[in-house]
């Protein structure tokens, strides 16, 4: 405990420096305006953004993109109340009963509760990560090469099964993320692979090129094939602050999501997108009259969105202490942390305590910062959203241009998320989901060190990972996890789930 406070100490002198302070603020609104606008997500926009935390230390620079990341999951929920368009995937279980609480006049109290469930959840789900972050970090730092590897295949694994859609799809999706991460020189013997003689690949791909391209142009092109539909609600917004009645009917489901989303949050293989959803099902199960759902039941959006913002705090856990990036953000995150020469993993604890602590007591600022960002300007964002999107779209592209060129100086980068874009948007024709193929392209190269690592370790015997036993524990669970998902009578629950 003492270890805790000393920590949170040290993590508030660096989280409420002046320029701190201005970048979580500046992280939160960013964040909270691209969660407002559909066609452009955290990821790209986070993968935008990185070549302007190059000047920054490194805290500094997590704590504006992290508040970028959890000031997305605020703003869904607003696009989602007022227009039935969720900004974020994560949002679409709040736009159910959020968008009827409108149309009936009770857009504040949606709003209202979003917001207050939202604070609640994120503050306690970082008071999580304090608390997790020690132990996780000591074990961590048991772990070898052989168990950091099966850890890594774990993760994959659970990218696999929580992804929507055709398994088959999403272990595609992860082989193509791994091959992609080979592209350049060998680790070892800087032999040239995948690169078709090309001098431009021999460093390898940018992560942030992938990331722009295939969930940044991607969105852009899928949204304007897409007709521009607005059911917005034409009532007044009202009061934000829920009665005591209300409040009274919404609080139980705030603590059940709060819960429910910090747990699945730590899942990798991006648990926090599955939060809401399952957060959405138990109030749903667990309500006297659960035909009111659907109609504008409160515990329908206090629910979900506690349980959303939990989730996003929450998958900072494995990302901290383990080095293992639990969602496509988290992967981005990995990159940043990279570009600062900062080796993700338990040493970040011990080696740059500043930059742990320093996030983690972000996280309450920025938890505060958003009550106070969200609830005034709400006048403010529903004048932005009758501004038709295919005006903005050319603006996010040439910034997504300005900011990949800006990193290497290299006009190829532009053309590569071009062609990225391209890919993405044919991915999504095809319904086959993006988010497993950046986990796999960050995770492959940590993968491949690590695997090399505990083959010189062992003298090339494959047998020292079913030698160690935590390895052998987890590629056990691995390979349990997968015959499951692919087992006819889980497979059709599972997709059941994913269409409900």
């Amino acid at each position: 405990m003492a270890d805790l406070f000393s920590g949170l100490t040290l993590g508030f002198s660096v989280a409420l420096t002046l320029q701190n302070i201005g970048l979580a603020f500046l992280g939160c609104l960013v964040g909270t305006l691209i969660g407002v606008l559909p066609g452009v997500g955290p990821v790209a926009t986070i993968a935008m953004l990185l070549p302007l935390t190059f000047s920054l230390d490194p805290a500094s620079a997590l704590i504006m993109l992290a508040g970028i990341y959890y000031g997305a999951q605020y703003g869904g929920s607003t696009t989602a109340i007022l227009v039935n368009m969720p900004g974020e995937a994560s949002s679409l279980v709040t736009a159910l009963d959020g968008h009827q609480m409108a149309r009936q006049g009770r857009a504040g109290v949606a709003l209202g509760i979003a917001a207050i469930g939202s604070f609640f959840a994120g503050t306690v789900a970082t008071f999580f990560i304090a608390i997790l972050g020690t132990p996780l970090t000591k074990l961590a730092l048991l772990f070898g090469p052989a168990e950091y590897f099966s850890l890594m295949v774990v993760g994959l694994v659970f990218a696999v099964v929580l992804a929507r859609g055709s398994v088959l799809k999403a272990v595609a999706m992860i082989v193509v993320g791994i091959l992609l991460s080979t592209v350049g020189l060998d680790l070892e013997t800087g032999q040239e692979r995948m690169t078709f003689g090309s001098q431009l690949l021999l460093d390898g791909i940018e992560f942030t090129v992938i990331g722009v391209g295939i969930f940044g142009i991607a969105e852009i092109l899928r949204n304007l094939e897409a007709v521009e539909t607005r059911d917005t609600v034409r009532q007044a917004i009202g009061r934000l602050i829920p009665s005591r009645s209300e409040f009274k009917q919404a609080y139980p489901s705030v603590i059940r999501g709060t819960f429910l989303g910090s747990v699945l949050g730590i899942l990798p293989g991006n648990g926090a997108v599955l939060a809401p959803f399952a957060s959405y099902t138990l109030e749903k199960k667990l309500a006297k009259n659960s035909s009111r759902f659907g109609h504008g039941a409160i515990e329908g959006v206090a629910g979900p969105e506690s349980a959303n913002n939990a989730g996003a705090q929450t998958s900072f856990i494995p990302l901290l202490t383990l080095g293992i990036p639990p969602n496509a953000v988290m992967a981005l995150m990995v990159g940043a942390m990279t570009i600062h020469g900062i080796v993700p993993g338990p040493q970040v604890m011990t080696r740059n305590p500043d930059l742990f602590w320093g996030m983690i007591a972000s996280m309450w600022v920025g938890n505060l910062m958003l009550l106070v960002i969200n609830l005034p300007l709400i006048g403010a964002w529903v004048r932005l959203l009758k501004v038709p999107y295919r005006i903005m779209f050319p603006a996010i592209l040439m910034f997504s241009c300005i900011g990949i060129y800006s990193i290497n100086s290299l006009s190829t980068d532009v053309l590569f998320i071009g062609f990225f874009g391209i890919i993405g948007y044919m991915l999504l024709k095809l319904d086959f989901e993006p988010a497993p193929m950046l986990l796999g392209f960050v995770l492959g190269r940590l993968m491949e060190e690590n695997l090399r690592r505990a083959l010189v370790i062992s003298r090339g015997s494959l047998e020292t990972f079913m030698e160690r036993p935590v390895s052998a524990a987890l590629l056990v669970a691995a390979l349990i996890l997968l015959v499951l998902a692919v087992l006819p009578s889980i497979r059709k629950g599972r997709d059941k789930v994913f269409t409900e």
